[in-house]
């Protein structure tokens, strides 16, 4: 069965008029009904008051030309059909109170007739979906073709029926999303679906972003990567401003964040702006703001829904307007209920947030950032350095095995390339350099791993739990502990701690498996959450 096809337009005016000759001049709407390879099953002329009249007439000279075509006419009050504003505001009320029926029937908007502000408001209403169809754009007959009733065009503003613009859509998409990466061809999933996530996110929106995860996996590149983007796509004219809340302590703090008058303190021999201010109109990127005192906290959560606020020793207010990206290795919500950290703020920054895994959860990532790290070795010092293939193989290997802690993710892991490519006699990483590095690293891991296992212990378990373990499960157990603080969910710590056996199982239930490991000491995870 056909679809009834149905097309919304504004009475032309001045197109539409009628005199004397009207059958011997190019009417839009009219001639819009007079094709014989398209027809119309209703008309929705949509008209001032005022020209009610010449409204009829056309739908009498439509029913001449096109009986099976039905008009219906609205009136609709344009106060001022030039002015934006209340011309959409117009339209808008028309589209919510018309009973659209799209399983039913197609719909064409018309959009030659009418002003330019007219036109322009029916191509964004069609545009956001709240007219629900194509739009439809006619011209005049050509000298040649006098007497036609001219040309007519359907135009899909969904871009994916384009092939052309679809590819190139998709084209600068996937540029996105490898300048995202800074081009490493990354090959973990879960990785690359949050990259593509972030991406659509920073294109579409300047609300804030909130990056979360263990120290060194990446946020501040990302954060730094994401102003770029924004920057390449012409949606941010300001500067990036990086502050780390963790460096801030006293007075200085509200000064770094919100500036200071001359003479606002002892030592404020002159103004400063501070990094709220010098971010207008960019990107202010807060690295670790669950640093933040409650007091910045306020100040800040203002700034954020005014723009607005006090620098130190100013009774004058003063304008930002910046886009917040903030990270955190912190577990915001535990610092909420510690009343460490404020909720509404939290609640403020938690529209978008994205959990940067840590590179113990991305060993397929591995070998790609290797090649990353040599590549920015080499721009750095201006000298290329390789690997040899037994020396690769040997460094991959234990990158990738489970002695390979790297508590400083991707830090410790471009410390590392540095060091080794630093020492390569003849530019070429040899076997000899990375049987040095590996030396270092695990002795470096060892020493500072000893501390951090008792007092991970000393906080989930008494000590008289402590004392009767065995020396074995004391090492087990503390590592079991320290991923599962770095994680978001029981099940992403399990997958970091069975990453090697799940490939070897059909059954993949590592939150359970890791339950019945921490129920052995009487440890839960709603205990680990409680204890940040």
């Amino acid at each position: 069965m056909r679809r009834a096809t149905v097309v919304l337009g504004l009475l032309g005016t001045t197109l539409d008029a009628s005199p004397r000759a009207r059958w011997e001049r190019w009417r839009p709407t009219v001639d819009l009904c007079r094709r014989e390879d398209f027809l119309v099953d209703r008309l929705e002329l949509l008209h001032q008051p005022a020209y009610h009249e010449l409204a009829e007439t056309v739908a009498q000279d439509v029913a001449n030309v096109s009986p099976e075509t039905r008009v219906k006419l609205t009136a609709l009050e344009f106060p001022d059909p030039w002015d934006f504003e209340s011309v959409f505001a117009t339209l808008l009320d028309f589209a919510h109170r018309y009973p659209f029926r799209p399983d039913d029937e197609d719909y064409l908007i018309h959009i030659t007739t009418g002003t330019h502000i007219q036109q322009i408001c029916l191509f964004l209403l069609t545009e956001a979906r709240y007219l629900p169809g194509k739009l439809l754009q006619t011209s005049p007959p050509t000298p040649a073709n006098s007497g036609e009733p001219g040309e007519l065009r359907v135009i899909d503003l969904d871009l994916a029926a384009y092939r052309h613009i679809a590819e190139r859509v998709q084209a600068a998409r996937s540029e996105g999303l490898s300048f995202l990466k800074a081009g490493i061809p990354t090959r973990n999933a879960a990785f690359n679906a949050l990259v593509e996530q972030v991406e659509r996110v920073a294109t579409a929106t300047r609300s804030p972003i909130l990056l979360t995860g263990p120290t060194g996996a990446g946020k501040t590149r990302l954060a730094r990567r994401i102003f770029e983007l924004k920057q390449t796509r012409h949606q941010i004219a300001g500067k990036f401003v990086e502050l780390n809340c963790a460096t801030l302590r006293g007075d200085a703090a509200m000064s770094a964040m919100f500036g200071h008058t001359r003479g606002a303190f002892t030592g404020a021999v002159r103004e400063r702006p501070g990094v709220l201010r010098t971010a207008d109109g960019g990107v202010l990127f807060l690295d670790e703001i669950g640093e933040l005192g409650l007091d910045e906290q306020a100040m800040l959560l203002r700034a954020l829904e005014d723009h607005t606020f006090l620098p130190v020793g100013s009774d004058r207010e003063v304008h930002s307007d910046f886009q917040l990206i903030a990270g955190t290795n912190r577990d915001l919500r535990a610092a909420v209920r510690a009343g460490r950290f404020r909720d509404d703020l939290l609640a403020r920054i938690d529209l978008w947030t994205f959990r940067m895994p840590s590179l113990r959860e991305r060993p397929e990532d591995i070998e790609p950032n290797l090649e990353y790290e040599l590549e920015r070795y080499a721009q750095r010092h201006g000298r290329r350095v390789t690997f040899g293939r037994a020396a690769r193989a040997q460094f991959l290997r234990f990158a990738v095995g489970a002695d390979a802690r790297w508590p400083g993710n991707f830090r410790d892991f471009a410390a590392a390339i540095e060091r080794m490519a630093t020492l390569a006699p003849a530019a070429r990483i040899s076997p000899a350099e990375v049987d040095a590095e590996l030396a270092r690293l695990q002795a470096a891991w060892s020493e500072g791993q000893v501390g951090d296992d008792e007092a991970l212990l000393r906080r989930h378990l008494s000590p008289q739990q402590i004392a009767a373990l065995d020396r074995f499960d004391r090492v087990q157990l503390a590592d079991v502990l320290r991923v599962c603080h770095e994680s978001r969910s029981l099940s992403d710590a399990g997958r970091v701690l069975f990453a090697a056996s799940r490939q070897r199982r059909r059954s993949q239930n590592d939150a359970d498996r890791l339950r019945k490991f921490l129920m052995k000491f009487d440890i839960t995870w709603a205990e680990l959450q409680d204890k940040p």
